[in-house]
């Protein structure tokens, strides 16, 4: 398994802007976030295989988020445009050895430990 950390979560206005970014301790494959808000289970967010091409989004935050990734690095960003309350969650990285980008939780192997994103209106 390989350790990942995410930094850049905070408190933002709707309409505002954050970028979350996930640092891992080795290659991994394929990366995605997911978010769970209180009082709510877990929900795949956006992924990203290595290739970075093809990227995978909800249909909520289609044309406001995106995920890249630094395989030089080992590092994947998730840049959030246009925030609204309805974002506000804790965030986490997923890392998993598979290729493809999946959407179930139980498909990823690494995780880390959330960043708290909070849009207030």
């Amino acid at each position: 398994q390989v350790q990942l950390v995410e930094s850049g979560g905070g408190l933002v206005q709707a309409g505002g802007s954050l970028r979350l970014s996930c640092a891992a301790s080795g290659r991994t494959l394929t990366i995605a976030w997911f978010r769970q808000a209180p009082g709510k289970e877990r929900e795949f967010v956006a992924g990203i295989s290595w290739s970075g091409i093809s990227p995978y989004y909800i249909d909520s935050v289609k044309g406001r988020f995106t995920i890249s990734r630094d395989n030089a690095k080992n590092t994947v960003a998730l840049q959030m445009n246009s925030l609204k309350p309805e974002d506000t969650a804790v965030y986490y990285c997923a890392a998993r050895r598979g290729s493809g980008v999946v959407t179930g939780n139980g498909e990823y192997d690494s995780w880390g430990q959330g960043t708290q994103v909070t849009v207030s209106s």
